[in-house]
């Protein structure tokens, strides 16, 4: 239903009361049993409630539509007042209200707990919603201490959070060349401090980031070129060292591919490529690209070392192919003997009858002998 909207329901007694029927209370009728109702129904009002991460772990019930169409979005500068429970109403924390400053933080730079974060980037100016947030996204299994009391652990959290103010990240086409540059080295440099630290998912979204204020050549001079080349192979290489490690090898693969399709020689991106064509047991492609990687490199440590596992590799998928074979034929040569020797059984079958009719003519000649 819509808001406002008004209808007549006739309900089934098996989606209403039943056989069983309801007693008469505070002045309301009885209901007798298997009774048909007829419902005059207005829908005055509804709060919307968002599945913010997808999984049912983060909900935002919207108690205030916000102004607008805009959200905060990842890498918003958000300000935003709070109030933090537990599920029992516990206040364990406050913000922008009773006296305290507000909370500005920016959105996907895990300054705030996760399902904060996440919620925050959905909201517009002016929205005030209530949160409910699986420890999973909040404090996980520790015990936290805030300023009006202590977390137990695995506790699910409730925020009433109203979005003050928001100041979006500015999109690449905003900016001048030499701010597109800076803003790219810069979020590389944030996700070299990401992958460093093993945070592997967030580092991925930085290069995937950087990469895209420098995706566009033909807005570059000449001189800018080689520099935006160079950056953007970069970034590229290191999303897919990203991609390695999260087990993302097709990822990885075309992010290698598309550094290739720029710079066919790069050995990183040949050699990187090959570990994941490893991985997804494409060993013909690991095979080539190794093979080109040490025509342009031949004394790389690290390539040379990563033929040796693929020979490893091949040796074993050789070993596994040859007993799949080795059995297969044996079946087959058993079903073959198996076939020969049910024809040899017909055929004695069929010699012994032709001996028994033999016999039995000789018989009927022998008798008219007599």
């Amino acid at each position: 239903m819509k808001r406002g909207e008004k209808v007549k329901l006739i309900v089934q007694p098996q989606y209403a009361f039943g056989e069983e029927g309801k007693e008469a209370s505070d002045g309301i009728h009885p209901v007798p049993p298997n009774s048909v109702l007829n419902i005059d129904l207005e829908l005055v009002s509804f709060k919307p409630v968002v599945d913010v991460t997808g999984d049912s772990k983060v909900f935002k019930k919207i108690l205030k539509e916000g102004e607008g169409t805009l959200v905060a979005n990842e890498g918003a500068t958000v300000t935003i007042s709070y109030t933090a429970s537990l599920q029992d109403g516990t206040v364990f924390e406050k913000k922008g209200l009773d006296g305290e400053q507000p909370l500005q933080f920016i959105t996907d730079e895990e300054q705030v707990i996760a399902g904060l974060d996440s919620a925050a980037a959905t909201m517009k100016i002016g929205e005030r919603a209530i949160l409910t947030i699986n420890p999973e996204y909040g404090f996980g299994n520790f015990e936290v201490k805030k300023d009006l009391a202590t977390i137990p652990p695995s506790s699910v959290l409730l925020y009433e959070v109203e979005m003050l103010d928001f100041i979006k990240e500015r999109p690449p086409w905003e900016m001048n060349n030499q701010v597109k540059i800076e803003t790219a080295c810069r979020k590389k440099e944030e996700g070299n401090i990401l992958f460093k630290s093993g945070k592997y998912q967030r580092a991925a979204k930085k290069y995937d980031k950087a990469a895209d204020y420098v995706v566009e050549e033909g807005s570059f001079g000449d001189d800018e070129q080689k520099l935006v080349k160079s950056l953007r192979a970069s970034c590229w290489l290191n999303g897919a060292a990203c991609g390695l490690k999260l087990d993302d090898f097709q990822g990885a693969i075309s992010l290698c591919s598309k550094v290739l399709d720029i710079e066919f020689n790069n050995v990183k991106a040949l050699y990187r490529r090959a570990q994941a064509y490893m991985q997804t047991a494409d060993l013909v492609s690991a095979e080539l690209d190794i093979k080109k990687a040490l025509e342009v490199d031949p004394q790389n440590r690290e390539v040379k070392s990563l033929q040796t596992a693929l020979k490893q590799l091949q040796a074993e998928s050789n070993k596994r192919d040859a007993k799949l074979y080795s059995n297969m034929f044996a079946r087959m040569t058993k079903q073959t003997s198996v076939g020969i020797k049910k024809l040899k059984v017909e055929k004695s079958e069929d010699e012994k009858k032709d001996e028994d009719y033999v016999a039995m003519e000789m018989e009927k000649v022998a008798d008219s002998f007599c």
